[in-house]
């Protein structure tokens, strides 16, 4: 049988850390996981490379896709 268990990135890890510190919900936790992986995606590499030009752009894709900058 295979494991289809992925191991976790020291940048996911790091997150998980921080938001266990500041006490966020699993619930919470979760969608701010969900939120980076679609940066993620958006962007094609890992997140902590992003500029403040790669967060523009994705800001800009929410709008345009009826989601709001904020999320």
């Amino acid at each position: 049988m295979t494991s289809t268990i992925k191991p976790i990135t020291p940048l996911r890890q790091r997150m998980i850390d921080d938001m266990r510190m500041r006490k966020l919900s699993p619930k919470t936790q979760a969608g701010y996981i969900r939120v980076v992986k679609r940066f993620a995606g958006f962007l094609g590499r890992s997140p902590d490379t992003a500029s403040i030009e790669d967060l523009r752009r994705y800001q800009l894709h929410l709008v345009d896709h009826g989601i709001s900058p904020i999320s």
